[in-house]
């Protein structure tokens, strides 16, 4: 007996009571993994905050929320406990965790409630986010409707206000550069968001068939943004909020983790339910250990639009679906696409993650709302590898980000810093060597530092890149000859180019957006900003909740294209007023199909009036844009791919001269030689484009007239001007030569005729030599020949002087 009280007092000290220690999570999610390392700081953090709310065992309800004491599913899954809910005492002051049950604690809906805990600064500045406020896709779909709201970008996806300077993010110098901003592009840097109007009834779109923007916008455009789960395709897959870049979905939707609750052959869950954050959050599953947020997780938004992270893969969309997989079918759709397998960008192959150029104020935004990917950017590429005459720290801030105006940026050098900032403390923290760097705008970077001459780049991923700058590369020698006359010998490509102009090879190019909007069918489609809205007191919007039905509004979106390119993009100046690669924007060609089948815009440019080198009988509303491609490479595009290419230019493919007039129908059939149409049952093989008078790739004519929008987001943004194009334009080089050969000039002749004698082969290399030989002959003769000229000159005066 003695024995059993023993043994009875034992266990229940080391065992104290269920509803304080046990984790009854765990009696039904037994075997799932840990969010978290046991060992982190992050999970130590989540540890300290349930024994604080009075559960040192249960780390679930920290994020999740839900009654711990419960035992069954349908009592777990509700409320949450009183600590929570009335707020704790830390050394932060007093936090409220969970108020309810949270399937998603990342939605940006609670998670002021968790993620918020410690994460209050990423919290706060979401909702200014491009990512929570889609501003510039609502601002470009409307331009391409006939520019309904100008170049303003004050509508988002929902009501929203900028923070208040104290409140954004960002050291002093930052700070004060983004004031200057605001100033000199109002237009991009709204005080506020107003939510996008409501979808129009099929009625309201006959009487105004404009009005379909906002059927398009809703169903299709906005269904990407962190405030809704989105559309549930292969490689659509993701969360909500934090959990919609911190928690893996694979492109199959599939969960590979333990938990025995979760289906595996359920499409639309986590892959495993741990964090991807930096460097230090491991992620293990089925004995692979990886760190860093994966290319593919950001892919799963950014394969529309820009395409930049289908791109960064090397990725180009295709209509077919060849090659054919191993069981003879075609290739699975992506994000319900084909793709061609074209080269990736160097920094991929490097091992170079998104969030290793990308800064938090990149991507979580620092409190500022703003516009436009380019005004959320603070990082430009000489940042890390510098200019042939100076270092990044030599540089001063604003270089490459000249919106101001003043290119190339002068002024002091920006140096390096030793401190970063407290909430940039919260991920990993490296070694900082000689000094951190700072980006364009005055922050610094968390992960790239100084050490001598050098730069290290510590990735998220695990490598730390040693990179040699430009100005050590040319000290060094170590550039070959294309690098040094591109980049040294000829200034003006580094002063007033992006680097990227030169080195991403290749962009993709959708050449004309054919959208047909059909109210006829009686369909109705999910409203993804309306289920954004519709979310409830666990986090959940409406198609997280799968009441797709219950938010459907009338018409079908049907999209198509006139070709794809990916080859030698075009040239324009960007908002930085840097020249830099083009590609379509939206080339928005609308057609609208009323409720009672009668068509309402046929193939539809829209004009915008008074914009643009264009009058009161406007410009066309399709557009060529700036970009970045995310398609770099180490070695550049040719010399000839831009000064011998009417692309580059503007002036189109092949100056836009094979392309058939598309505002004219073509019918296919038996015709008589002078092209009358014999049959009199016929169908029009391409039907015209009535406001379309030329090539979609041609935005400029020779004589400099504007033939399409270029950027409607920046004050900057147009095309080359006549100067510009001027000195771009090094077509007929060829001609200059040649027409005296092999037997217009004697002096000409003979060289031919030695040739021919001697059999003397003209490749690639005599040839490049021979014209170098020439420049330096006729250099020197020209020269030569001017001091002769005013040697004669002198000794004609010195010889009267002496007469006299």
């Amino acid at each position: 007996m003695i024995f059993l009280r023993i043994f009875l007092i034992f266990f229940f000290i080391s065992f104290p009571s269920q509803a304080t220690i046990q984790n009854n999570c765990l009696n039904c999610h037994n075997g799932i993994e840990d969010i978290r390392d046991p060992n982190s700081k992050m999970m130590k953090e989540i540890f300290h905050i349930a024994e604080l709310a009075g559960y040192p065992q249960n780390s679930c309800i920290v994020c999740h929320g839900g009654n711990p004491k419960a035992t069954t599913k349908e009592e777990a899954h509700k409320g949450s406990i009183k600590a929570f809910l009335e707020g704790l005492k830390t050394d932060h002051g007093i936090i409220k965790g969970p108020q309810n049950f949270y399937p998603d604690p990342g939605s940006p809906w609670i998670n002021k409630y968790t993620c918020g805990m410690c994460h209050q600064e990423q919290v706060r500045t979401q909702y200014t986010s491009l990512m929570f406020t889609e501003a510039g896709k609502i601002q470009g779909t409307l331009w391409g409707f006939g520019g309904l709201n100008g170049y303003k970008h004050d509508i988002g996806n929902y009501d929203v206000k900028t923070l208040d300077i104290h409140e954004t993010l960002g050291t002093k110098q930052y700070k004060k550069y983004m004031e200057e901003l605001k100033k000199l592009e109002p237009q991009v840097f709204p005080k506020k968001m107003t939510t996008l109007p409501k979808a129009p009834t099929a009625k309201e779109v006959e009487k105004n068939p404009q009005l379909a923007v906002y059927t398009y916008l809703r169903q299709e455009c906005q269904r990407c943004h962190t405030g809704n789960k989105g559309r549930q395709k292969r490689g659509d897959f993701r969360g909500m909020g934090c959990s919609a870049c911190h928690i893996p979905y694979s492109n199959e939707g599939f969960y590979e983790g333990n938990d025995p609750t979760i289906p595996k052959n359920e499409r639309g869950h986590l892959l495993t339910h741990q964090i991807q954050a930096t460097r230090e959050a491991k992620v293990k599953i089925h004995g692979l250990t990886y760190s860093g947020i994966p290319v593919e997780t950001c892919t799963t938004c950014h394969n529309r639009g820009k395409r930049i992270g289908v791109s960064y893969q090397g990725l180009m969309e295709t209509a077919y679906n060849s090659p054919f997989a191993d069981d003879g079918s075609s290739q699975p759709k992506l994000h319900t696409k084909y793709y061609l397998h074209l080269h990736a960008d160097v920094h991929l192959k490097k091992g170079m993650l998104c969030q290793d150029c990308h800064t938090s104020n990149d991507v979580h935004s620092d409190g500022t709302l703003v516009g436009t990917n380019l005004a959320a950017v603070e990082i430009e590429c000489e940042d890390c590898h510098g200019t042939p005459k100076k270092y990044p720290w030599e540089l001063p801030l604003g270089y490459g980000d000249e919106i101001d105006g003043n290119v190339p940026k002068q002024g002091k050098p920006r140096g390096v810093v030793f401190q970063l900032l407290n909430y940039m403390k919260k991920g990993t923290v490296y070694p900082v060597e000689d000094g951190y760097l700072l980006t364009a705008r005055g922050n610094p970077f968390g992960n790239v530092v100084r050490k001598g001459d050098k730069v290290i780049i510590y990735t998220a991923g695990g490598k730390d890149i040693e990179l040699t700058p430009l100005k050590k590369l040319v000290e060094e020698g170590k550039l070959n000859d294309e690098a040094m006359v591109a980049m040294v010998h000829i200034e003006a490509h580094i002063n007033k180019m992006e680097c990227y102009t030169c080195h991403a090879t290749w962009a993709p190019q959708c050449y004309g957006c054919h959208i047909k909007i059909d109210y006829s069918k009686g369909e109705t489609h999910p409203d993804w900003l309306a289920m954004g809205h519709a979310h409830d007191e666990n986090g959940l919007t409406a198609d997280a909740r799968k009441e797709y039905k219950k938010y459907a509004i009338e018409g079908k979106i049907i999209e198509s294209r006139s070709y794809l390119r990916w080859e030698n993009p075009p040239l324009a100046v960007n908002g930085e007023h840097r020249i830099s690669p083009a590609m379509p924007g939206c080339q928005t060609t609308v057609t609208v199909i009323g409720k009672d089948g009668k068509v309402l815009l046929k193939n539809h440019i829209f004009k915008i009036p008074n914009i643009e080198g264009a009058g009161k009988e406007g410009q066309l509303a399709i557009d060529i844009s700036p970009v970045h491609p995310h398609t770099v490479q180490k070695e550049a595009r040719s010399c000839e791919s831009c000064h011998t290419n009417p692309v580059a230019m503007g002036y189109g493919i092949e100056e836009g001269k094979i392309y058939a007039d598309p505002s004219k129908p073509y019918i296919v059939d038996l015709t008589t030689a002078d092209g009358r149409v014999i049959p009199s049952i016929f169908q029009k093989q391409t039907n015209a484009i009535p406001n379309l008078k030329y090539d979609w790739s041609r935005f400029v004519s020779e004589t400099g007239k504007q033939l399409q929008t270029v950027g409607h987001h920046f004050t900057a943004s147009r095309p080359l001007n006549n100067e510009e194009r001027a000195k771009l334009d090094r077509r007929g080089v060829c001609i200059s030569c040649h027409q005296e050969i092999p037997k217009q000039d004697l002096a000409v002749s003979l060289l031919t005729h030695i040739k021919e004698t001697t059999g003397i082969k003209i490749d690639k290399e005599t040839h490049n030599s021979i014209l170098h030989k020439l420049l330096l002959i006729g250099a020197w003769v020209q020269i030569g020949g001017f001091i002769l000229v005013i040697a004669g000159i002198g000794g004609v005066i010195y010889w009267f002087r002496k007469r006299k």
